[in-house]
């Protein structure tokens, strides 16, 4: 069987080499100016950086640009995609056609991922985006296993699915936190609610909890659950699924590193021998509800139910 990449979201360039070590085959990182829900900030000499870092080790770097770009934007991207393929970056990640286009005008020869979040639920579309010029369909988080098995099995492009984190449950280009925090009379500036990792929606008739906050691209509102499908991988390696992503978005460098270890042990042992990983793939899943916050419980989302609105 094909070993699956292992993708993840690093906070800071600080983390590149500890999470190279952790087993971790590529990484997404890019500006919040033009990436959506990042792990961390990276400015041009981190982005310059963590390729560098990365690509010493033999690991991959994706440039996030999957942010949807309005009038103002526009003009910048073609700088900002000439700069990505002078550090040499792997691929540029993109949801709005706007990247594509500037890709097509002025970096012909980088390598395109598509990635909405949301839309990417049929091979149909993947392939659509593929005949444009994507090499790979980063899959909506709302689909089932036989949904994703089917997808891969007609698929003309890479297949990535997100196997681990939370997930955005609502977006607005307003800031909405700023605006009820002025309507409070209580002035907060935008960078701190950015930096705050402790800002919930709360649900007291579910008890549930749901992460919100604040960057260049609006409010964000997620999953009060995470993802975490450790023990449910084998159909997708047989499948050929081309990459795994691990989101690290709202957590500790330290989480991130030790959730990368226990899936680059559950890929591995499921290659090489799956009878193994069936004995052991329990023991991982608890291996991380050790390490889990206590408001953060795991679940396995849409993977075995259907879409419900």
């Amino acid at each position: 069987m094909k070993k699956p990449e292992l993708l993840v979201t690093p906070t800071s360039v600080d983390d590149i080499l500890p999470l190279c070590d952790a087993g971790a085959d590529a990484f997404v990182v890019g500006e919040m100016r033009y990436g959506l829900r990042l792990a961390g900030e990276f400015s041009r000499e981190d982005v310059k950086k963590a390729v560098e870092l990365a690509h010493s080790r033999g690991k991959k770097v994706y440039v996030a640009m999957n942010a949807i770009f309005h009038n103002d934007k526009v003009d910048e991207l073609a700088d900002y995609v000439k700069f990505v393929q002078e550090i040499n970056a792997d691929a540029i990640i993109f949801g709005d056609p706007a990247v594509l286009m500037t890709v097509r005008e002025v970096a012909p020869k980088m390598k395109l991922h598509w990635n909405t979040e949301t839309t990417a639920t049929n091979w149909y579309t993947c392939n659509y985006w593929g005949r444009k010029g994507a090499k790979r369909a980063v899959l909506a988080r709302e689909i089932n296993m036989d949904a994703i098995l089917e997808i891969k099995e007609h698929a003309e492009v890479e297949i990535e699915v997100q196997v681990h984190g939370m997930t955005c449950m609502f977006q607005s280009k307003r800031t909405l936190l700023g605006n009820y925090f002025e309507y409070q009379g209580k002035v907060m500036e935008i960078e701190n609610r950015k930096q705050n990792k402790n800002m919930f929606l709360h649900d007291k008739e579910r008890n549930n909890k749901y992460p919100i906050f604040e960057d260049e691209n609006g409010t964000h509102i997620m999953s009060p659950n995470d993802i975490c499908i450790i023990d449910e991988l084998q159909e997708m390696i047989e499948a050929g699924i081309d990459s795994f992503k691990i989101d690290g978005v709202l957590k500790s460098p330290e989480y991130i590193i030790e959730v990368t270890k226990l899936y680059r042990q559950a890929i591995d042992t499921c290659v090489e021998d799956v009878d193994r990983y069936e004995e052991i793939k329990d023991e991982l899943y608890a291996k991380i509800e050790e390490i889990q916050p206590e408001n953060r419980p795991l679940d396995t989302g849409f993977f075995f139910k259907e879409t419900v609105y």
